[in-house]
């Protein structure tokens, strides 16, 4: 069981991280596949609170081996940032590699993000404003810089000045930023590259060496399947797929080298940015959710937003990534409520019913929850390590979104540290699994 696939199954910020830190300390590398530093993922250790955008959250196990795949969009200045930082904290990075193939965000792409979001006003999508998307234009428009070009100063050169060459009109408005100087940014991205250059490997090859090993190999998705590009609700979706499947195309592997494949999901939902949120909770309670739930994103700091669990978008993305087990974090949060609503199926705006997902965004806009209510508990299940020791509201509560996805939960999440984690008999088979492995 060598390749298990960890992807978000709602809008992003599910707990991904800790999961993967969990899992991660009996796999042999942990491979992120998508994404840039838009994401940011949180892992407790005792006292401490790290926080990653590029790294993999295998990190923190010495000499772990740690890949930043060929689908992952590097901002190389964050990456060197985080990498300084862990090593100045006591952290062996050395088991640290990137991809010669990703794609490099370059000072342009944060300046065109910038403009692109000013310029649609209330229109905005609520990027992060992090130069990812326009990084994966030029991706797609064959105008990208690669990490391997920064180790060949003539070939960056070039590359530069051919992408910067259909963007003048665009970046007129910054014509006089000194970090738009084509030789500045070449010195600039040239001194990356050769600090950098200890990390720069053929990251497909090393996953394909662990996995004929039969080594076990984690495979770390960014945000969530209802941001995808392709799939979530476009045009307010990330640029890139952060789906099960992205991760052969971002890691250089095949469909079959994936052997299981875990969503992870709030016991609520919370979404960043704009876009349709059909149980959102705008008033009081959502206030109380996000308070005690402390939803602020870790890269920008913004207020999450939040609602009741939505099993209708749930179960699409089950069936999008073909889920073999769910990793509910966060079920503490829950605690204290007299009842807890569920979303089943939505109602539309003229009254028609869906139990499934609406493809079309307009259905989709104006579609609002239709409820569930079930017994909430009172007690603190922060200390709780076995499903058996949770009040048996909180046991049915997960027993019903097991039942309404057809998913088995393999993990649950009672706090934020590490040992706050309940495994049941579904996580604990793929714990025996790794270590046979």
């Amino acid at each position: 069981m060598p390749g298990i696939v960890i992807v978000g199954a709602q809008w992003g910020d599910e707990g991904k991280g800790k999961i993967t830190d969990l899992l991660a300390e009996r796999a042999d590398a942990v491979v992120r596949f998508q994404g840039g530093n838009n994401a940011g993922h949180t892992i407790v250790r005792g006292t401490r609170e790290w926080k990653f955008h590029l790294v993999p959250s295998g990190i923190l196990y010495p000499g772990k081996r740690c890949i930043i795949g060929n689908g992952v969009v590097v901002d190389p200045k964050v990456l060197i940032d985080e990498l300084v930082s862990l090593r100045a904290s006591g952290v062996d990075t050395s088991g640290l590699k990137v991809s010669a193939n990703c794609h490099l965000i370059m000072p342009y792409h944060l300046l065109l993000d910038h403009a692109g979001e000013t310029r649609l006003g209330t229109l905005q999508i609520g990027t992060t404003r992090r130069g990812i998307g326009p990084c994966y234009a030029d991706k797609a428009a064959r105008l990208g810089i690669r990490v391997q070009d920064m180790l060949d100063e003539k070939i960056l050169r070039k590359k530069i000045a051919a992408a910067l060459e259909p963007k003048r009109l665009a970046l007129r408005p910054y014509a006089r930023d000194p970090a738009l100087d084509l030789h500045a940014m070449v010195e600039q991205y040239v001194t990356y590259g050769h600090q950098l250059e200890p990390q720069i490997a053929d990251c497909a090859r090393l996953v394909w060496d662990a996995l004929e090993a039969d080594r076990v190999v984690l495979f770390e998705g960014a945000q969530g399947a209802m941001l995808d590009i392709d799939h979530g609700t476009y045009p307010f979706v990330t640029s890139s797929n952060p789906i099960a499947g992205a991760a052969c195309v971002g890691a250089g592997v095949g469909p079959r080298d994936i052997d299981e494949i875990w969503g992870v999901c709030k016991a609520y939902a919370t979404r960043v940015g704009a876009g349709p949120f059909p149980t959102e909770l705008d008033d009081e309670l959502g206030e109380e959710i996000r308070r005690v739930g402390h939803e602020y994103g870790t890269t920008t700091g913004r207020a999450r937003r939040i609602g009741w669990l939505d099993l209708v978008a749930l179960r699409y993305a089950s069936r999008l990534n073909t889920l073999s087990a769910l990793a509910i974090t966060k079920l503490d949060v829950l605690s204290g409520f007299e009842r807890i609503l569920v979303c089943t199926r939505y109602r539309g705006e003229d009254e028609a019913i869906f139990d499934h997902f609406p493809y079309h965004q307009s259905v989709l806009h104006h579609a609002v929850g239709e409820y569930v209510e079930l017994e909430g508990w009172s007690e603190d299940i922060g200390e709780c390590r076995a499903e058996s020791d949770l009040p048996q509201a909180a046991r049915d509560y997960l027993a019903f979104i097991a039942d309404s996805i057809g998913v088995p939960v393999a993990m649950i999440g009672v706090g934020p540290a590490r040992e706050q984690t309940i495994w049941t008999a579904a996580g604990a088979e793929t714990l025996v699994a790794q270590a046979a492995a």
